[in-house]
């Protein structure tokens, strides 16, 4: 590092800086932000958009004293950079570097370590009511921005923020987009604030024309903020505000180090609850981010730092099969609607939203709603297929349970980055959704292994009117197709010595870990042991056919990429001792526990997903059990020595 960021060792070294010279640090850490997320990926767009805004929070509250909650924590690593790890951003998103959003093991300066939205405003209120039972007056702000309060946690919250009249400020970076540009009323009110034309112009024109009068310049623009509420309330009434009983100042140029500092400081002497609005653009000062129509680069896999261009061309996708099959459905069948909570282009509904707008819904950072809302197009005769991360259905699933579940309506659900997804971090694995919704009655899940059963599933799923489906799919790349030998009732045979002959274990691939199961199977025929791999495709509820198939086995081994605790697995279990079946059967999945971020070939490896790992251990089994067996045959032959 060089030149101003390299003075900066803690928030407190910002208090010294010039204007100019803070003009330089902003583009200093933007340089940090485009060469780092060119080579580690990550989110790009929100922080290029936050610099400024961040920089004067800083040099307003002091950090960790007073608590920054950033929401969502995606937009946090121009805060990172500020407090101490600007040395380690070469590590972002690396194992056992910087992780891409707050981190309590990194620094005191993160609180909380929140990557699903629209959480940060419950943190605040508990906070604060916290400081205060302990008779400490400390100001907590919370940074709401990229959509994150169109989730409904954000207005219960405020709904508490408001009656407690506690020192919270709500600083809300609106760049007016989350992925995508944000939807609802909300939204809608914020636009009309911000694009005001006749306020923006008077005070545009007063902010940049009155300080240069001498003398009477600078103080007289202090005094014109006393006036600013009533000509501001003329322009674009504060009505929703003043309802809730929050202060309102803004909207502030986000991009303005000094006129945010000024509406921080007139935040905090309120002393309650205040609501500053702050205008930013997301990708903000990098041209191939401003310009990026989709969603201004906003998370980047990698890329050419002078272009912005890709440095590598994605291959076929799990995500894009589902697209064109979700098209090719949608094509034929009118009553096909499609919904997703703020990722359209994420979750590869962005071609359906294009063909078909008057079934597309994006209803924001709300999965809640989101479920439900399906519920009710169902009930009146609509085949809903929701498309959204594995770990934010997590979110909803009381509203799977009760509201889809309960009434036994035809709504698909589509779980994109199921299994480990890697980089996120804990809170991003798609982990726990097997475990989850394996509890829920009347709910059919199906893990496809590969292009041809994932669209078979998809197929399956919608054309199944009779309750809720599921149908997971990973992060991974997409492999070749792995056809079955044979198929016995719904379950594929994926490997056999021999249609009729028993074998020594029978392995139960869930998903596409039928890559790694298969090469694990040769590691097992090597060690003498006679294997049959199969796939129900179907996991839930367990095929009857993997009863009989158990019968023809000395011990059963899952294979999952969900949490190993409640999982497939210990379903299989369960329904083999049901069927009457006796005998040993292990579970091979994810230990229940926050796994550190870091590539996910190296979570994978770290959790035993890997064919040396897996045979190990199923090799270590099935010979536990044949000493097992030749010691339970040794000691009856004793017995019956005995007795005669």
């Amino acid at each position: 590092m060089t030149g101003v960021l390299d003075r900066i060792g803690s928030p407190g070294d910002l208090q010294a800086l010039s204007a100019d010279e803070l003009a330089v640090l902003a583009e200093e850490i933007r340089d940090i932000l485009i060469q780092t997320v060119s080579r580690t990926g990550g989110h790009l767009g929100p922080n290029l958009g936050a610099v400024e805004l961040t920089i004067a929070l800083h040099r307003v509250f002091d950090s960790p004293a007073e608590p920054l909650l950033w929401d969502v924590g995606h937009q946090a690593y121009v805060h990172k950079i500020l407090t101490g790890r600007a040395e380690r951003m070469s590590t972002l998103r690396q194992t056992g570097g910087v992780s891409g959003y707050p981190s309590r093991a990194e620094s005191p300066h993160d609180w909380i370590e929140n990557s699903h939205a629209s959480t940060a405003l419950s943190y605040a209120d508990g906070l604060s009511k916290a400081f205060a039972i302990r008779g400490e007056r400390r100001t907590v702000v919370a940074i709401v921005g990229d959509g994150a309060l169109t989730g409904g946690m954000c207005w219960e919250a405020l709904n508490n923020i408001s009656v407690a009249q506690l020192p919270v400020i709500i600083v809300v970076n609106d760049n007016g987009r989350s992925y995508a540009p944000t939807i609802g009323a909300f939204a809608q009110h914020l636009a009309k604030l911000r694009l005001r034309p006749g306020y923006e112009r008077v005070l545009g024109s007063v902010k940049h024309n009155l300080p240069r009068v001498p003398v009477v310049g600078p103080p007289f623009y202090e005094a014109l903020h006393g006036v600013k509420r009533g000509m501001k309330d003329m322009l674009a009434p504060q009505g929703m505000f003043e309802d809730l009983g929050l202060k309102y100042v803004g909207p502030v140029d986000g991009h303005d180090v000094a006129a945010v500092e000024h509406a921080l400081r007139l935040a905090r002497g309120f002393n309650g609850p205040v609501i500053v609005h702050a205008v930013t653009r997301k990708g903000y000062g990098y041209p191939p981010a401003e310009n990026d129509q989709t969603d201004q680069m906003h998370q980047s896999r990698g890329f050419d730092p002078v272009t912005g261009l890709p440095t590598a061309t994605a291959g076929r996708t799990w995500t894009g099969v589902f697209s064109d099959e979700l098209l090719r459905i949608a094509d034929t069948r009118d009553d096909v609607v499609a919904i997703t909570a703020a990722m359209c282009e994420p979750t590869g509904l962005g071609p359906f939203a294009r063909r078909y707008p008057d079934r597309f819904y994006d209803v924001g950072i709300a999965e809640q709603h989101a479920v439900t809302s399906a519920a009710g197009m169902a009930t009146g005769g609509l085949h809903p297929v929701v498309a959204i991360y594995a770990t934010f259905l997590n979110r909803a699933f009381d509203q799977v349970l009760l509201d889809v579940a309960l009434h036994r309506l035809p709504v698909t659900f589509v779980l994109d980055r199921a299994g480990l997804t890697g980089d996120d971090g804990p809170s991003h694995n798609g982990m726990w959704d097997l475990a989850i919704l394996g509890v829920v009655p009347g709910l059919r899940i199906a893990a496809p292994r590969d292009e041809t059963t994932l669209r078979m599933a998809l197929d399956e799923a919608i054309e199944d009117d009779a309750g809720p489906t599921v149908v997971r799919f990973p992060k991974t790349p997409l492999g070749h197709d792995l056809p079955p030998i044979r198929q016995v009732g719904g379950v594929d045979v994926l490997a056999d010595p021999d249609v009729d002959a028993s074998v020594d274990v029978l392995v139960v691939s869930i998903g596409p870990l039928a890559y790694e199961v298969l090469d694990a199977a040769a590691r097992i025929r090597e060690a003498g042991f006679t294997v049959r791999v199969v796939d129900p495709r179907w996991v839930n509820p367990i095929p009857r056919e993997l009863a009989y198939l158990a019968r023809a086995a000395r011990l059963v081994v899952t294979v999952e990429d969900g949490v190993v605790a409640s999982g497939v697995g210990a379903r299989v279990a369960q329904a083999l001792r049901v069927s009457g079946i006796d005998i040993p059967t292990r579970e091979i999945g994810i230990p229940v526990a926050f796994l550190d971020h870091g590539k996910v070939a190296e979570v994978r490896t770290e959790v035993g997903f890997t064919a040396q790992d897996i045979g190990r251990r199923i090799v270590e089994w099935t010979a536990q059990v044949e000493r097992a067996d030749a010691d339970r045959l040794d000691s009856e032959a004793v017995d019956r020595m005995t007795t005669d």
